[in-house]
């Protein structure tokens, strides 16, 4: 990727940033407005960025899209909404294994492990 290329994201991300800071929140119709042009953005001023029903939210990979940005996807955070940068973590990155009892379960035959024999018979917290 050029540098030109990712000059220009950052300069998009910092407008893109603004955009979200120094919106006005109009409580009674449940929207957010934006007070100035952001032509990067193709948003004009009082166009309505946020609402809370029937709108299509702006998108940033969108925008990166309309100015032909090659692999949009790496300068896109993980959506929120589906567990954000942890559970990307957890997911793409670090290992699955679970790391406990792990030399445990090596010396450990699998025919060792049986079920124990249920407290008092099975019969609960009132022994009857």
């Amino acid at each position: 990727m050029s540098l030109s290329q990712k000059e220009m994201v950052e300069e998009l991300r910092i407008q893109w940033k603004k955009l979200w800071q120094q919106r006005v929140d109009d409580k009674i119709r449940a929207e957010g407005i934006a007070t100035a042009d952001y032509c990067d953005l193709f948003v004009e001023k009082g166009t309505i960025i946020h609402a809370t029903r029937n709108f299509k939210a702006l998108d940033f990979k969108e925008i990166l899209n309309q100015h032909q940005v090659e692999n949009a996807e790496r300068f896109i955070p993980p959506d929120p909404q589906t567990g954000g940068w942890n559970k990307f973590i957890k997911v793409n990155i670090t290992n699955q294994q679970p790391r406990r009892k792990r030399r445990a379960d090596f010396y450990c035959a699998e025919n060792k492990r049986k079920k124990q024999q249920p407290k008092k018979g099975g019969r609960g917290w009132l022994h009857l």
